[in-house]
């Protein structure tokens, strides 16, 4: 299994920075919101990694390199803890360029001779994921059950009329159908998609299929997903734990508050802000 994290967006929801610093390695606490994605990959056993990135975002390689000078400095001083958190991560991380905004299918189809044949694990990093199981095992786990390609979702009971939203089968776990943005009302559910997928190397050649007669805009998965939830390829898997939207300021907010809340050094902080600013004890 591989693991895919598409990050050759833009990010103008959060202009002026991402002029020229990448989205994703914007801080929730002291570390990136890509740094998550690839724990979440590590933790699930995916050590082969790919990162969809642009011509803007050479931090990105950089972020995952080795720092041989901070290195040599913290083995001097014998700090042990500082050297630990400026290690790479445990994965064979490699980064490919997509040198057009051409949408994520665009983006996807630039990995395709990558996978080798193998399933992989796809993340969009606007959502990050706190749980006690990883996010993307918990995929895998519904692939090895059915072999089929899998979509994480969480139940979402208000409006879902801003959500791509399953049609569950009677079954409980494949997708008969998949509906972007319905009108309030028109809804087949409310299991609503977030940012995780696990494809079958079908998938992408359907993707290179739909590629062929796209014509012009960005191309994005749908119509690669929509052949494989016609043949009845695909299930869902709907995720334990908790789901952190960072892909804008509001939720990216949340995402930093409720870090510093689950911080022992930052928590009082947050409790005397709360205090000095909400009257709140």
């Amino acid at each position: 299994m591989k693991g895919i994290i598409v990050a050759a967006g833009y990010g103008t929801r959060f202009l002026p920075v991402t002029k020229t610093v990448a989205k994703e390695l914007l801080p929730v606490g002291t570390r990136p919101s890509i740094a998550y994605i690839v724990d979440e990959f590590v933790a699930s056993g995916i050590r082969e990694i790919v990162i969809i990135s642009s011509r803007r975002k050479k931090a990105l390689e950089d972020y995952f390199d080795r720092e041989m000078e901070l290195e040599e400095i913290f083995r001097r001083e014998g700090r042990a803890d500082k050297l630990a958190s400026i290690a790479p991560p445990d994965a064979e991380i490699s980064f490919v360029r997509q040198r057009e905004m051409r949408g994520t299918g665009h983006a996807l189809l630039q990995v395709r001779s990558l996978m080798g044949g193998q399933p992989c694990v796809v993340a969009y990093p606007d959502d990050l994921h706190v749980g006690e199981k990883p996010l993307a095992r918990q995929l895998v786990e519904v692939h090895e059950r059915t072999g089929k390609c899998v979509m994480a979702t969480i139940l979402e009971p208000g409006d879902v009329s801003r959500y791509g939203v399953v049609d569950p089968a009677p079954d409980g776990i494949s997708v008969r159908g998949f509906v972007e943005k319905p009108t309030p009302g028109k809804e087949p559910s409310h299991e609503v998609s977030i940012g995780r997928y696990l494809y079958t190397p079908e998938f992408f050649d359907l993707l290179a299929e739909g590629w062929a007669k796209h014509e012009k805009g960005e191309y994005f998965h749908a119509y690669a997903l929509d052949r494989l939830i016609a043949a009845g390829k695909v299930a869902y898997a709907r995720v334990q734990g908790e789901r952190l939207d960072t892909g804008e300021p509001a939720g990216y907010l949340d995402a930093i508050l409720r870090n510093a809340a689950a911080d022992p050094a930052l928590r009082p902080v947050l409790e005397a802000f709360a205090r000095r600013e909400f009257g709140i004890r």
